[in-house]
């Protein structure tokens, strides 16, 4: 190879090579110290695509999963009432059988009628709570009212629901017995509801507690396919956009020498030109 001065053809190839590593060390070090193995949108355009979906992906899912939980507590809370209206109900049809015993004087049958008429009261205050604002039992004390429900997601894009309801079984019997109307001030029990239809009034209770408990059981089954997609895609997201630590320490290990090696090299090579000078002299 000719001796220049103007040209110093090796010093220009170790400069190359030592940018290119020094920019290779550079990435190591952005990588490991932000943990993501993308540092740019150069870096993997596509990747960057998918694990941007992704992460939406799992946020929408952590939302689904607190909806899911709101209505498993929603259920929870209306499944309390109508345990509540149950008891209220047994009590109301002891109070009426025990009014029809031929030894009660008219006081007696007095006092049994006013914690009748007391529990009466209690059941429509029961059917009209609400949970957050929103009713457990939809327009429980008109007679007329028509069955609703609510809608609820069991996925993070939407296409999978279920209804939970809200009137929960409320038919005529138990609208008999939320209507006031049907306890006068009569003190002798004559107007008011009779054992028969408080003891249905009962049974659809207990079968309003049965759908309660089919659909929070499903709910709880959905809330736990969601979490275990929710793993599942976090894991699919991290293979995308987390750096391997192992193997980048070790990249970043061979580029520091590199970029070690190359300035020791680019010194040498502008040395190399001093060659010419000793010739001149």
């Amino acid at each position: 190879m000719a001796i220049s001065i103007n040209t110093n053809t090796s010093a220009t190839l170790a400069s190359q090579n030592l940018s290119k590593s020094n920019s290779l060390l550079q990435k190591s070090l952005q990588r490991l110290s932000s943990g993501s193995k993308i540092a740019s949108a150069s870096d993997d355009a596509g990747g960057l695509a998918v694990s941007l979906r992704l992460a939406a992906a799992l946020k929408r899912n952590e939302s689904t999963q607190a909806n899911v939980g709101n209505a498993i507590s929603f259920l929870q809370t209306q499944d309390g009432a109508l345990n509540a209206m149950s008891n209220i109900l047994a009590r109301m049809a002891e109070l009426k059988t025990l009014s029809t015993d031929v030894t009660k004087t008219a006081d007696d049958k007095a006092n049994y009628y006013t914690e009748f008429a007391a529990l009466q009261a209690e059941f429509v205050k029961v059917s009209n709570d609400k949970f957050n604002s929103t009713a457990l039992f939809d327009n429980a004390a008109a007679t007329t009212a028509a069955a609703t429900s609510l809608t609820v997601g069991l996925s993070e894009d939407g296409a999978q629901s279920m209804t939970i309801t809200q009137s929960a079984g409320f038919t005529t019997n138990l609208k008999n017995v939320i209507d006031s109307a049907t306890i006068t001030s009569s003190t002798d029990f004559t107007d008011t509801l009779t054992v028969a239809q408080i003891t249905t009034a009962i049974s659809e209770i207990a079968t309003a507690r049965a759908t309660n408990g089919a659909q929070s059981s499903r709910l709880q089954f959905a809330l736990d396919a969601l979490g275990s997609n929710a793993t599942n895609i976090e894991a699919a997201n991290s293979r995308i956009i987390d750096v391997d630590v192992a193997s980048e320490t070790t990249r970043l290990a061979r580029n520091n020498i590199l970029v070690q090696a190359g300035t020791a090299m680019l010194a040498q090579a502008n040395a190399s030109s001093q060659i010419a000078l000793k010739l001149l002299q």
